[in-house]
């Protein structure tokens, strides 16, 4: 991740964290609490990469496990939200550019329902209780309900704000056509730099050269 990069994800996560801590939480929903935080990665990862969701996951995993009134161990979450982080970072586009809005809620639909479910498995697995009192059922559907609702507003203004700090994303994509058009079709280095080489058209069949009364001079000054 590159400097420019750090204070817009610090200033994402933590303002996510303050929402869902301070007004999401106290709208006292059924169910699951609104995971704010999880959609704000969604989107950051969708942009980055996975190496970059990665880390941002942790990060915010870290954030919410510390973050009163957790009632579960402090990283068991930060451990969910990495591997989802890494898994939604895979299916980034090029330039950090969905398709449609509906890729921005597939990725979010599936990063709630993996998410909610692994962290069932580790809790189960360390013996951790936190967040037990719901069937799991009921905790999964309304996580995503809730977090689908907020995918539309959300992912697409993380996501536009996240491709500003990326370096220069329309000559990269460009650059790259360039390059792969270049190495396909032959076209050598001014190709690969975007610029196209001039067609040469061959003369047409039966065209006749230097003519000169009606008689073409040939190689070893005969005329035919």
């Amino acid at each position: 991740m590159l400097m420019k990069q750090i204070p817009l994800c610090a200033a994402a996560l933590i303002a996510a964290l303050l929402v869902e801590v301070t007004i999401l939480a106290r709208l006292h929903l059924p169910g699951a609490v609104p995971d704010l935080v999880l959609v704000v990665v969604v989107g950051l990862a969708l942009v980055y990469g996975p190496r970059a969701g990665c880390l941002l996951g942790f990060c915010g995993g870290l954030l919410v496990d510390l973050a009163p009134p957790s009632d579960h161990a402090a990283g068991r979450y930060a451990l969910v939200l990495t591997v989802v982080g890494y898994a939604v970072g895979l299916i980034r586009r090029e330039a950090g550019q969905l398709r449609s809005a509906l890729g921005g809620l597939l990725a979010v639909a599936a990063a709630t329902v993996c998410g909610t479910l692994l962290f069932a498995v580790v809790g189960q697995i360390t013996g951790d209780n936190g967040t037990g009192h719901l069937p799991l059922s009921e905790l999964t559907i309304t996580a995503l309900i809730y977090n689908v609702l907020m995918a539309p507003f959300v992912v697409p203004a993380v996501m536009a704000l996240a491709r500003r700090t990326v370096s220069d994303p329309v000559a990269r994509t460009l650059g790259g056509s360039a390059e792969s058009a270049g190495a396909g079709g032959g076209g050598g280095p001014a190709a690969a730099s975007g610029f196209a080489m001039p067609r040469i058209r061959a003369p047409r069949s039966g065209a006749r050269l230097g003519r000169r009364g009606g008689s073409v001079k040939l190689k070893g000054g005969y005329r035919r």
